[in-house]
């Protein structure tokens, strides 16, 4: 029998119909003594890209939006160092805007008015020309869901409720302040309860939406049946679209990493926020998903999804 990982969380892993493993464990909550099981949710962080690029896609299908777009037309008041940028540019993350790490004065657990936010990232300076290079940017996800909201005409976690959650059966999946919902995890550093980042304004369409394994894996096999978008939305989502430098997952499509798991082709994300990582994993080839959510930030869930590839996938 191989040998079980410690980890504080829920795994599962699914080969076509059947299920290879599934596991939940550990505290949700320290202060109350809650335990993880496979209703908790968790916050999915940077997977929840996927989510706001298959937003986007879904106003690209329906003409309200281009890829070619440039952001200008849709965010007031661009800097000249914005332009050029397009929608196409944002989802793939050739854009040249920053990363977290690139505005040192924002303080990812305190909630800003969205105005400020905007001219917080306004003033820092593009790193390259867009599509020049690639640099993984949350900012710009966060532009991208404020386009949905300019252009669907709503909040952005209602848009992804009506049109994603509800249609698609992800009833223990919301985006944003978990307010009174019950099932919700802490997140968690060092064996204590740390403060979450802000999600309503701050994480919007870069890291704000709880979910389960098990709406994951809904969420996994609605995109591989197209029960959510085109063939042609789909494609351009899991096509290298850049070249990252990352060693196995060297391609960026919109909201996916493309590339390799223990030798095997996967389309993926991982996800990192204060007290949550997490890491979504599809291997098409194999017909198979392995989905890691945890609120301890000490656990690697890209090693741990290798470990349950190697071990419910390929050494089998």
């Amino acid at each position: 029998m191989a040998e079980q990982p410690d980890f504080r969380g829920s795994a599962l892993v699914v080969r076509g119909t059947s299920t290879v493993y599934d596991v939940s464990r550990g505290s949700a909550d320290v202060r109350s003594g809650m335990r993880c099981t496979a209703r908790t949710r968790f916050q999915i962080a940077s997977v929840s890209k996927q989510f706001t690029a298959a937003a986007v896609m879904l106003l690209v299908e329906r003409g309200a939006v281009a890829l070619d777009d440039d952001v200008s037309r849709w965010i007031g008041d661009c800097p000249p160092g914005w332009r050029g940028i397009t929608v196409h540019h944002l989802l793939a993350h050739t854009s040249g805007l920053g990363h977290w790490e690139d505005f040192p004065e924002l303080d990812l657990t305190v909630w800003l008015p969205p105005d400020e936010l905007l001219k917080l990232f306004k003033e820092s300076a593009p790193k390259f020309p867009p599509g020049s290079g690639w640099y993984y940017s949350s900012p710009a996800y966060v532009l991208l869901a404020d386009l949905v909201e300019r252009v669907g005409g709503e909040p952005y976690r209602e848009f992804l409720t009506r049109q994603i959650f509800e249609p698609l059966g992800l009833h223990d999946t919301f985006a944003g302040a978990p307010g009174d919902r019950s099932e919700v995890a802490a997140g968690h550093a060092g064996g204590a309860v740390t403060p979450s980042f802000e999600l309503d304004v701050v994480g919007m369409g870069a890291g704000d939406i709880w979910s389960t394994t098990g709406d994951l894996l809904r969420w996994d096999r609605a995109l591989a049946a197209g029960a959510l978008l085109g063939d042609e939305s789909r494609r351009l989502m899991f096509t290298s679209h850049a070249t990252t430098g990352l060693r196995e997952l060297d391609g960026y499509g919109y909201g996916w990493q493309l590339g390799r798991i223990a030798g095997q082709p996967v389309r993926c994300h991982s996800g990192d926020n204060a007290g949550f990582k997490s890491f979504n994993a599809w291997f098409p080839e194999l017909s198979a998903y392995v989905l890691v959510l945890t609120n301890d930030d000490e656990l690697n869930p890209a090693e741990l999804t290798t470990h349950l590839t190697r071990t419910h996938l390929i050494d089998t």
